[in-house]
């Protein structure tokens, strides 16, 4: 069922309702702010007793369902109070509270290129690989990591899955049960027609499920992602974090927003990571205040195989490892679609240069050249011809062979003698891919008992070749709606050939000239302003559905109105247009007096060393995002902006 059934093209999304039995699963209600956000008992009592437009199962039902408490459950309990988001099209006051010397120190912890790399600007290993920063910081950075950081981190992004365990055959899976959490326990009395119904009380219900669950959190990423754990502390989660001991999230524990912090040493390799996590998850069952733990989850790209096996191994909900190894495998995944029938661009392997006359023939030209593992952009290059793809095959290869790993950073080799070479820790492998023309998307999906529930287009702008860095995104999608139902039909359809059941995913494809493709799979909620923009334009908390899919509760996302409630949400990263000294961060303090900004950060201190595309892979020194009242007037409004702005650099 459509949630927004209109032939609009600018306002489209799509929520998938259960069926069965000849009952509506759709509850029209719209409930109190208490309940529908937190579903505390006072709050179902309250909608329990008030008037209703519409009741689809019988209130004896729901009074069932609001004596049911959770049969154990650890003593913790946040001290703070709990906060609720303002889902009104109005937004927020604007955030330009940054201080300049935390910048460097909010940034993610293993450098890929370090202090002697040729670049003025580093890409970071952060857990979700998407960020960029100063030469300074990657310097802070490679220092950081030579006392005995990051080589878990540094495997999974080249060598995923590396040391960790295989998954289990499919004979072994199919014999595996889950094991019977609180969770669980909870949900075996309760109808399932009721769970997993769709509307504001549903959505209520799953929200008192979830409360009081132990969830453990494997990474916690940058702190750009504190908002996560607030959330889960605002849904009653008792939230435990593995991590590096320095994480800034051990902080979180004395602040009352998370109940444990352990740390778990990340310079060892995936096996004895993955040992020693599974060890403390298990010790957690004799812990008064958390108890054992309902699901394991990460919100970190480079965390999702190793979450993935965890789960499996603890009989916990969660994706099947294989289907995880399969997206994170862009030539995997180009293999699954074509059993699958699905389009895929035309590519081919290069494993030595005898390989490129034959790569040539299969893939044509215009082509990318990238590494199969993935590496932020590192080492994606486009060629338009047979002497480019030489060179640049050349140019790729010799960067990546000319690495070191020490102590988990990618370093350029001095000769010292230090370090291990990159290509024996790495793939190597370089993918030589049809060149996709045509307009960027995301899709953001989420799945739950083998079907989708949510999908929803955010359209973004050109990327800046030869590179490929972004440059704006604006939701809902302006493109044609029978274009963004291909898009969703595609992204649903890949996400479930690889394997994958419940969750949320983050798609990304292009809508070109034959046709749409995919780009990739991301087998988590989307990094950046994702989260930000389904809540803000759909009301959906892709945050809240995460945890609902980690603790094996039903999702099914509800949308009170055929608009989106939000109006739209445009975004941009500022790219630094030339190489240079960032002198100061005064360009964006103008912003604060617009109207419609939600915010404006910067992502570089003052004084940092940047690049332009001129030199290199350009610097992201800023991101804004804005709110209007449709998606026109928001890039309308935001291109505004961007010409607005001068960035002082020197």
């Amino acid at each position: 069922q459509n949630a927004s059934p209109r032939a609009s093209t600018t306002q489209r999304v799509e929520v998938r309702t259960a069926r069965g039995r000849g009952v509506s699963r759709v509850a029209s209600v719209i409930m109190g702010t208490v309940c529908s956000h937190c579903a505390c008992t006072d709050g179902l009592s309250t909608m329990l007793g008030g008037k209703r437009k519409h009741m689809p199962l019988d209130a004896a039902s729901w009074e069932q369902v609001a004596s049911i408490q959770r049969p154990r459950a650890g003593s913790w309990t946040s001290p703070l109070p709990r906060v609720q988001f303002d889902r009104s099209s109005t937004p927020m006051s604007a955030d330009f509270e940054w201080c300049e010397e935390a910048l460097d120190a909010a940034s993610p912890t293993v450098a890929l290129d370090g202090p002697l790399g040729a670049s003025p600007t580093a890409v970071v290993a952060d857990p979700d690989a998407t960020r960029r920063r100063s030469r300074e910081a990657s310097e802070a950075t490679a220092a950081k990591a030579a006392a005995g950081r990051g080589h878990f981190l540094t495997e999974q992004l080249y060598a995923s899955p590396g040391s960790l365990p295989p998954p289990l055959s499919d004979k072994e899976r199919l014999m595996r049960k889950l094991r019977t959490t609180a969770t669980f326990e909870m949900l075996g009395k309760i109808p399932r027609q009721l769970v997993e119904s769709t509307g504001a009380e549903a959505q209520a219900l799953r929200r008192r499920l979830l409360n009081g669950a132990t969830i453990v959190f494997f990474t916690a990423g940058y702190p750009g992602k504190r908002f996560v754990f607030e959330r889960a502390r605002d849904l009653g989660v008792k939230s435990v974090v593995l991590e590096h001991p320095d994480s800034w999230a051990r902080g979180l524990v004395d602040e009352g927003v998370i109940a444990k912090f352990i740390p778990i040493d990340m310079s060892q390799d995936a096996e004895v990571v993955f040992k020693q996590s599974l060890e403390a998850i298990r010790g957690l069952a004799q812990d008064s205040q958390t108890l054992d733990a309902d699901g394991v989850v990460t919100f970190c790209e480079l965390s999702v195989p190793v979450v993935a096996r965890l789960c499996e191994v603890l009989a916990l909900p969660g994706h099947a490892p294989v289907a995880v190894d399969k997206a994170r495998d862009k030539h995997w995944t180009r293999a699954e679609m074509k059993k699958a029938g699905l389009p895929s661009p035309k590519n081919m392997l290069l494993k030595s240069a005898e390989d490129l006359p034959s790569a040539v023939a299969t893939v044509g030209f215009p082509s990318v050249l990238k590494p199969i593992s993935g590496a932020a952009s590192l080492g994606v290059k486009k060629v338009t011809s047979e002497e480019e793809l030489k060179e640049g095959y050349a140019e790729v290869l010799s960067e990546l062979q000319s690495l070191v790993v020490s102590s988990g950073a990618l370093v350029k080799n001095d000769g010292s003698g230090t370090g291990v070479d990159a290509n024996k820790v790495m793939d190597c492998t370089i993918l030589l891919e049809q060149y996709l023309d045509g307009s960027e998307v995301d899709v953001d999906v989420v799945m739950s008992g083998g079907d989708w529930r949510y999908a929803a287009v955010t359209d973004n702008g050109p990327t800046l070749e030869p590179y490929f860095n972004e440059t704006w995104a604006v939701c809902p999608s302006l493109l044609p709606s029978a274009q963004q139902k291909e898009l969703k039909d595609l992204a649903i359809n890949t996400v479930k050939c690889l394997g994958f059941q419940d969750g949320v995913f983050h798609v990304e494809l292009k809508m070109t000239s034959h046709g749409p493709h995919l780009i990739e799979v991301n087998a988590r909620m989307g990094g950046g302003q994702v989260h930000e923009t389904n809540l803000r334009v759909w009301g959906i908390d892709l945050v809240e559905e995460t945890l609902f899919a980690s603790a094996g509760i039903p999702s099914r996302p509800y949308i009170p109105s055929r608009d989106p409630p939000g109006g739209a949400v445009a975004y941009c990263d500022i790219n630094a247009t030339k190489s240079g000294t960032l002198q100061n961060l005064d360009f964006l303090v103008p912003l604060k007096s617009k109207e419609g900004i939600v915010w404006a950060k910067p992502y570089v201190p003052a004084g940092s060393k940047v690049v332009g595309p001129q030199d290199g892979l350009p610097t992201w020194l800023a991101e804004i995002v804005v709110q209007k009242g449709n998606s026109r007037e928001a890039l309308d409004y935001l291109f505004h902006l961007q010409e607005s702005l001068d960035p002082p650099i020197v």
